[in-house]
């Protein structure tokens, strides 16, 4: 039997105790049933702060209202859970969570049907005037060629990010008679094929769209992704969609292009700041809002209740929490020991996912030495898990890293190697995708921490933390000092500096950490310079 890394919760006695179960936040009765209707627990709804001994509950039941503090955590002694109704985590300290020993989960499926309908339901209505001519008919007016609109059939959607609600939209646009192109960096092109969609770059999409929207988590890579540069790329009369995260799309920007007429229409339901207060953005009359409820129906409602309810009755049962967001908790003796690697390979992965931006089919990892001791599924999720949780549309985590992986065509192993290189242990993963590959090796060392020394071939020797750029480049005299240069003019000072070669002359890279993120007008320029052939920003 597969292990898995299960929060381990206390022996309990079924036939003479129970489970106790808080939930703080108004939730769907009918989908707190598998709750109410059992035996093992004692369900009470009430507000935690109305509530005098908190140390008598097992599991916490929230939405958005109740936060998880590690102050609260502390007068929580016995929980063992936390689960959040909806999607967001934003409201729990999940490295508090971890500390004591507490598994988070969340419904990450329950409002993907609710989030897709509301997006199509915003195009439609962005297209026919719906609101505009609502508030007409009802202001006494009657002004039909005012209100002329668009027709949904043959016109080019264009999805940025295919995960689980953009893959749903997909399905209702073609039953439009749509046309679609879009974009996701784990999207293969036998995948889309299958799927019967367009796989293309951003710029594809930007240019062959009628309408886009945007359904990307928020990330420094998504963040400003429709903004001055890429709106301008889109065709003109080009309508945008969010109902994603606020900050996709640049508000700025979009004022700027509604204001010139570039962009016929926006439908927006998140913003950057919430409650949404920019009269300048919301008084456009082909700007349509909703205010953040695209998650909000009934059916989303009673159907994160229950995922969460049923989640939580089987954890507690000892069985595998399929839907955590934190690390789960091991024995405190085997969790000491795997924790530094756990954390080494989360890192490893999210650098791969950095630096790797194309399509992905397979990652595989090899463990060497002391590592290869220890049960290393843990270590591989991990992997997995840093690899995909900045790039898809859902909570990514230790449990259910594989399971999406899978969804998105991507495969992985691991197996134990004999060549340490050296080193007492050694981690050496490798993703292959549709144009290149990448490997990165790193090892622990008590003394030293967790170390990077190989990428992609080249030696080198960094500590994984801060703002990083890798740069690859001919090794020719000059170079190094031009790429000083250019930092300096951005004010950008440099703290530590890695160079690899495998031959005098050939190919290198430069890894250089340094105090400040870096802009993309900046990344641009690096790779102006004759001799260097790519740079990237790695956030650890």
């Amino acid at each position: 039997m597969e292990h898995q890394m299960v929060a381990e919760t206390e022996e309990q006695d079924l036939k003479t105790g129970v489970f106790q179960i808080l939930v703080s936040d108004a939730m769907s009765k009918e989908g707190l049933q598998p709750l109410l209707e059992s035996d093992l627990v004692t369900c009470v709804q009430q507000n935690v702060n109305d509530v005098e001994d908190l140390s008598v509950f097992d599991a916490l039941l929230i939405r958005s209202a109740t936060t998880v503090t590690d102050e609260l955590l502390s007068k929580m002694p016995n929980l063992k859970i936390v689960a959040r109704a909806g999607v967001g985590v934003d409201n729990v300290d999940l490295d508090a969570a971890t500390k004591h020993g507490v598994v988070v989960v969340n419904a990450p499926d329950g409002n993907t049907i609710s989030t897709a309908e509301h997006t199509f339901a915003m195009m439609s209505s962005l297209l026919r005037n719906i609101p505009q001519a609502n508030a007409s008919i009802k202001a006494g007016q009657w002004n039909r060629s005012k209100y002329q609109g668009s027709e949904l059939r043959l016109k080019t959607l264009g999805i940025i990010g295919f995960g689980r609600i953009g893959s749903q939209i997909a399905q209702r646009a073609k039953a439009f008679e749509m046309k679609l192109i879009v974009f996701d960096p784990f999207l293969t092109k036998d995948r889309a094929e299958k799927l019967g969609v367009e796989l293309g770059s951003v710029d594809e999409v930007l240019a062959a769209a009628d309408i886009i929207t945007v359904h990307t988590p928020l990330t420094k890579e998504t963040k400003g992704l429709l903004g001055m540069k890429n709106i301008a790329k889109t065709k003109p009369g080009v309508f945008l969609i969010n109902c994603a995260r606020g900050g996709i799309i640049d508000e700025q920007a979009l004022k700027h292009y509604l204001a010139n007429g570039h962009v016929a229409g926006a439908a927006l339901d998140v913003f950057v700041e919430e409650p949404a207060t920019d009269r300048d953005l919301l008084d456009f009359d082909n700007v349509i809002a909703t205010p953040h409820i695209a998650a909000s129906t009934k059916e989303a409602q009673l159907n994160v209740a229950s995922q969460v309810s049923e989640e939580v009755l089987h954890f507690l049962q000892g069985s595998p929490a399929t839907n955590s967001i934190n690390l789960p908790t091991l024995s405190k003796e085997v969790y000491e020991k795997v924790k530094p690697y756990y954390q080494l390979t989360k890192k490893m992965g999210n650098i791969l996912s950095q630096v790797l931006r194309t399509p992905v089919q397979e990652i595989d990892v090899h463990y060497s030495g002391n590592v290869a001791n220890f049960e290393t599924t843990i270590t591989t999720r991990s992997l997995i898990a840093g690899f995909l949780q900045t790039r898809v549309d859902a909570a990514v985590n230790d449990v259910n890293a594989s399971l999406i992986a899978k969804e998105r065509g991507i495969s992985f192993g691991e197996k134990q190697v004999s060549d340490t290189f050296g080193y007492s242990n050694l981690i050496h993963a490798v993703v292959k995708g549709e144009e290149r590959s990448f490997s990165i090796q790193g090892t622990y060392v008590k003394e030293y921490g967790a170390r990077i020394v190989n990428m992609n071939g080249f030696s080198v020797d960094f500590i994984p933390e801060g703002h990083i750029l890798y740069i690859q480049h001919n090794d020719k005299p000059g170079v190094i000092g031009k790429m000083g240069q250019l930092l300096a003019e951005h004010e950008v000072n440099i703290a530590t500096m890695q160079v690899g070669r495998q031959e005098a002359g050939g190919q290198a890279i430069m890894l250089v950490t340094v105090d400040k993120l870096v802009d993309q007008i900046v990344i641009d320029q690096l790779q102006d310079i004759d001799e260097i052939q790519f740079a990237e920003t790695i956030e650890c």
